[in-house]
């Protein structure tokens, strides 16, 4: 049977293909969890949330640049919480260019009702793992991730 899909071959040992599944994978194990708990949402909308959670008001370029998106990739983002009306998008008294994204008080209770079940999903993820792995795989990202932002 002729694979339909390229694969890539990767050297033995490394660390892409399962830094990249495990993300994808990370994504699609929270949605299906918050959803397994009556909520639909994404990862990337929860990370929306629980930044304007920590600081409300935030200026939508700020927040793409937080958040690590394209300002379209962040637009389409608030557009979809907008439309479910846990977001709401505020232009600045200062400039009227300038879009601020505030929480709504039906987003914001939606956030505290996902933190509880986000901490589930944690301990779930994190299952079998001892303290000791958990802080090393902690130090072995961070090098990764710094490694990456050079």
């Amino acid at each position: 049977m002729i694979n339909k899909f390229p694969i890539i071959d990767f050297p033995k040992g490394s660390l892409l293909p399962w830094l990249g599944k495990t993300g994808k994978m990370l994504s699609l194990y929270m949605r299906c969890f918050f959803s397994s708990h009556g909520f639909d949402i994404t990862r990337e909308q929860f990370i929306l949330l629980a930044h304007l959670y920590h600081k409300d008001g935030m200026m939508q370029k700020d927040l793409a640049f937080i958040t690590e998106r394209n300002k379209g990739s962040l637009a389409r983002l608030v557009n979809t919480t907008e439309k479910k009306n846990w977001v709401a998008r505020i232009p600045s008294t200062e400039d009227k260019r300038v879009n601020q994204i505030y929480l709504t008080t039906q987003g914001r209770a939606i956030f505290e009702k996902l933190k509880p079940i986000l901490a589930k999903c944690e301990q779930e993820v994190q299952k079998g793992l001892t303290p000791q792995e958990i802080e090393m795989t902690i130090s072995v990202l961070e090098k990764i991730q710094k490694n990456i932002s050079k």
